[in-house]
């Protein structure tokens, strides 16, 4: 039976820590890291349209003049897979509600184009297995197959190497300050720690691991160092990948929700769970 609509969460993630343990010739960072899963994150819906048609829509909401319509992941995504399966006779009408802030580094743009990836392959009946979309997804970002694989996970090389994991119940307080942080700049920052040492996950168990990016993202960005300090009166505030927001971990839902009522109105925020997979995904 055909499908004519479909609708995907594009959940967002956290890095719980974040390593650059090396970089290769092509000007990759070699990482270290530990991708959380959220049951947070956008809305894509894609329908059926004329052949040819291929259009974005994006849903009223605060975030919704921000996202770029000529760059935006979304139709890089859907145009890819396009071109990789030769076809000119396809068309879908996809519409995203946005709520990942931008540069926020939870991995939206990446998130929403995994979420493009999965639901065309099935809208369009293409039925291209999993190591057909990570090949179109890992040129469209590094963050791209851990959507695409749908599970949170231990990740080494330039992101790409996954293994999920399964971590304790989680609830995460994650709080955004007015900016957006450009990952670019952070990368190609000379005074960026580079040649962290390769740890297990033991190491990150046992509280030893940190973000490399975070000292590079508080000096170019006071409103992320605020953010921290703001938030590191409730406990031990940490930024994800090399994004704005900053987080807490809570063992309970009333914790995470009861210091969210006590920060300033300032900072964008929301209380969520980890998740250690996502409704649809290569691993499920």
């Amino acid at each position: 039976m055909s499908v004519s609509r479909l609708t995907f969460r594009a959940n967002a993630k956290l890095n719980l820590f974040l390593h650059i343990t090396g970089r290769r010739p092509d000007g990759y960072h070699k990482i270290q890291t530990l991708f959380q899963l959220l049951d947070y994150g956008d809305t894509l819906e894609v329908e059926s349209a004329e052949p040819g048609s291929l259009s974005l829509h994006l849903s009223d909401g605060p975030l919704s003049g921000k996202v770029p319509m000529d760059s935006n992941l979304v139709m890089k995504a859907a145009h890819a897979l396009l071109k990789f399966t030769g076809r000119n006779n396809l068309g879908a009408r996809i519409s995203l509600k946005k709520r990942i802030p931008l540069g926020s580094g939870m991995g939206g743009g990446s998130s929403d184009a995994a979420a493009t990836l999965l639901a065309l392959n099935t809208l369009w009946r293409l039925e291209l297995p999993p190591e057909r979309l990570l090949e179109i997804g890992m040129k469209l970002g590094a963050d791209v197959p851990i959507f695409l694989g749908g599970r949170t996970a231990w990740a080494e090389g330039i992101g790409d190497q996954l293994q999920p994991v399964e971590l304790e119940p989680a609830w995460y307080l994650v709080a955004t300050p007015p900016c957006e942080v450009s990952s670019a700049e952070i990368f190609s920052h000379e005074q960026l720690t580079r040649n962290s040492p390769a740890i297990k996950i033991a190491d990150f168990l046992a509280g030893r691991a940190k973000n490399d990016c975070e000292p590079i993202t508080k000096k170019l960005y006071p409103e992320v160092d605020e953010t921290l300090k703001i938030l590191s009166r409730f406990g031990e505030a940490k930024m994800t990948g090399t994004g704005s927001s900053v987080f807490l971990t809570f063992p309970n839902e009333f914790s995470a929700k009861d210091v969210n009522t006590k920060l300033p109105a300032k900072l964008q925020r929301f209380v969520a769970q980890g998740i250690s997979k996502q409704p649809k995904g290569f691993f499920n």
